[in-house]
């Protein structure tokens, strides 16, 4: 469609544009020329077709740059959309009515917002996603991760949410390898430890399990794996073991050492040298902690220690066994148990040289019978602490009867006063001897007691001590008897003195004729310048009045005893309640 050339000169844009004044130009020349009308339609035609071009292809232009704005406007709409939701924020965009350029300026500053804040959510979760990735390589075992390349991070989801999510992960990766750091500090510890109690390359057991775990301190990582925490209890486990059975055996050792210097009586500047190895006999696995307390050579030099004494306990073992055969009699013989000594003797000598049993065994049996021995005689010690207590009564009883019947006990005769002194602690005892009867049943009966239960009778020095006590029982009666027939003679001896008395008068008593002639420094303050009168006695005639009593009370009594001991002054009371301390009937207790 072709457009009128007077509308196109007669635009006012053509008018007022270079366009317009190079038409006029145009005319002008095409009138100089001469050009037809025709041939000047033709050129104007192809200059307004050439316009039209221009035209179309500056409109397409803008159309284009139209489309491309409102493209741009709804990648930004969309870039907006897509960081608020990857960021999990909420961002107030305002849409602006008006042009696109307008809407445009609007959107880019919210846009660079959130990418700048997207920039730094990426960095911030792969600064943790880093760490996490090394954490749980460190926990694989993967010591020397490479850590040049950084970790993917999902763009799509940059949450506070998931950023919190990763954050906690590293937490519990960080406490993980924390727990295990100190796991494995603590396997390192004990095996540092156990190394030094056995005296153990503490580097070289290490080394077997992790070369960095001896290196961490020169900058090498420590392992921290859950295959390096096994192998390391698995060599605390080991060591440990190894530990026990070492003690064992050096206890073991030591209790023979021990058991060898008892049987050989060893010295004790010998036993020293191997203190630190008896020490260790009553000790636990976890006590012991002492440097290099058991190394293989110490083990060593017990081993050869026992080895020795092996060899000379079997040179001495004849020896050993006697003197276990004595130490057997000397508990018999301290219980008052009768032993053949002397054919005992000769049948251990006869084994012996016979060389068909193992001395250990016979040791061993020997250690059984003493262990017998000292059962038996602690079943005795009842009966025997009662029996000895009655034993020294009776002893007590005698000697005051002996004592008793001296004519010359107040005599003042060297030594007089101790034996007064016993006699009174004597007589102390004796005035408890009337429960004696129930003190001998109650002695009976734990005699009857222990025979039944022991199927063998108790035998004191030979004797059965029941017939002792049957024995005694029947002597005591006849001592009683004989003692109140000579009570009621003496009672008889005094009614008929008395009756004579008072028949024919007192007798002059020799002392009182002694006592008148005293010297004149001696005589009464009464008796001054005349005779003395007939009731007046003196400290020394009163004495010889008592002295002739008791010589004429005593007329029938013995002669001095055999048994006649002096006592110091310091001897301690005697008590004779302690035989009745099983009576019912008693409320003391003999204590000698």
């Amino acid at each position: 469609m072709s457009v009128p050339v007077n509308k196109i000169f007669s635009s006012p844009i053509l008018k007022t544009t270079t366009c317009g004044s190079l038409l006029q130009e145009l005319q002008k020349i095409w009138d100089e020329i001469g050009l037809s009308d025709t041939e000047r339609d033709k050129m104007l035609l192809q200059l307004e077709q050439e316009c039209l071009d221009v035209y179309r292809r500056k409109v397409e232009k803008a159309s284009k740059y139209k489309a491309d704005l409102h493209q741009a406007l709804a990648e930004a709409d969309s870039e907006v959309a897509n960081l608020v939701s990857a960021l999990g924020e909420q961002a107030s965009i305002s849409r602006v009515k008006g042009t696109l350029k307008d809407q445009i300026s609007a959107i880019k500053p919210v846009l660079e917002d959130l990418r700048r804040k997207k920039d730094e959510r990426v960095k911030e979760f792969q600064k943790i996603q880093s760490q996490i990735v090394q954490l749980l390589a460190q926990l694989a075992g993967n010591a020397h991760h490479d850590n040049s390349s950084d970790p993917q991070v999902d763009e799509c989801d940059l949450t506070v949410v998931k950023l919190g999510e990763l954050k906690s992960q590293l937490q519990e990766l960080q406490r993980e390898k924390t727990v295990r750091v100190q796991k494995v500090n603590g396997h390192i510890s004990c095996i540092h430890e156990l190394c030094i109690v056995m005296s153990v390359d503490f580097f070289e057991t290490i080394n077997k399990v992790y070369p960095s775990l001896s290196d961490s301190a020169h900058g090498q990582p420590k392992s921290i794996s859950n295959d390096t925490l096994a192998r390391l209890a698995a060599v605390v486990h080991s060591l440990k073991q190894e530990k026990q059975q070492r003690l064992r055996k050096l206890q073991d050792l030591g209790s023979t050492l021990v058991e060898l210097w008892n049987l050989m009586d060893t010295p004790v500047d010998e036993q020293n040298v191997f203190h630190h190895v008896t020490c260790l006999i009553c000790s636990s696995t976890d006590e012991i902690s002492s440097q290099g307390c058991l190394a293989l050579d110490v083990i060593e030099k017990t081993e050869l220690e026992v080895q020795r004494l092996n060899i000379v306990k079997a040179s001495k073992m004849k020896e050993l066994v006697l003197k276990k055969q004595k130490e057997i009699e000397e508990i018999y013989k301290g219980v008052h148990v009768d032993v053949d000594s002397n054919t005992e003797r000769e049948i251990l000598n006869n084994i012996i040289d016979s060389g068909n049993v193992d001395l250990s065994d016979l040791l061993a049996g020997m250690d059984d019978q003493i262990i017998k021995a000292k059962e038996q005689a602690l079943s005795r010690k009842d009966i025997l602490e009662k029996m000895e207590k009655w034993k020294f009564a009776v002893e007590e009883e005698a000697w005051l009867e002996n004592y008793e019947r001296d004519q010359n006990r107040y005599s003042a005769g060297r030594g007089a006063h101790k034996n007064l002194k016993r006699a009174e602690k004597a007589r102390t005892l004796v005035s408890k001897i009337p429960c004696e009867a129930s003190l001998v049943e109650n002695l009976k009966a734990k005699v009857i007691v222990w025979e039944e239960d022991k199927g063998i009778q108790f035998m004191y020095d030979k004797v059965p001590l029941l017939e002792t006590l049957r024995v005694y029982n029947v002597s005591r009666q006849e001592r009683e008897e004989e003692k109140r027939k000579t009570r009621e003679k003496k009672r008889l001896q005094e009614q008929h003195v008395a009756e004579q008395e008072t028949l024919y008068g007192t007798k002059p008593s020799p002392m009182r004729a002694l006592t008148s002639k005293k010297p004149l420094g001696q005589i009464n303050s009464n008796t001054v310048g005349g005779t003395p009168g007939r009731h007046a006695t003196t400290p020394l005639s009163r004495h010889g009045i008592s002295a002739a009593k008791e010589r004429r009370d005593k007329a029938t009594a013995a002669p001095i005893p055999v048994n006649y001991v002096a006592l110091p002054k310091d001897d301690p009371p005697v008590s004779l309640s302690g035989l009745a301390a099983d009576s019912p009937s008693q409320t003391g207790q003999f204590s000698r």
